[in-house]
């Protein structure tokens, strides 16, 4: 079954349309930057985070959205 108003987009007995995870765009990772250290970040794909290292902190990446806010963040483990 697929969305009447997208037929590339699958959709689920249902209603509700499901996507691919969405993938960090290279352009979008060469302009973000951690806002409590300013510092790179990197991506992972498999956990849809941004990965602060100085800050040890792993921002969400919510439907494709980064979540760039220090409250919403996953503390990393040492």
């Amino acid at each position: 079954m697929t969305n009447e108003s997208n037929p590339s987009v699958p959709v689920t007995s249902e209603g509700a349309e499901r996507r691919a995870p969405a993938r960090a765009e290279p352009k979008m990772l060469e302009i973000l930057v951690c806002p409590l250290t300013r510092g790179t970040l990197s991506y992972d794909a498999e956990k849809q985070e941004l990965i602060s290292r100085a800050a040890k902190l792993a921002y969400p990446i919510r439907d494709g959205v980064p979540i760039m806010l220090p409250e919403e963040a996953r503390r990393l483990e040492d």
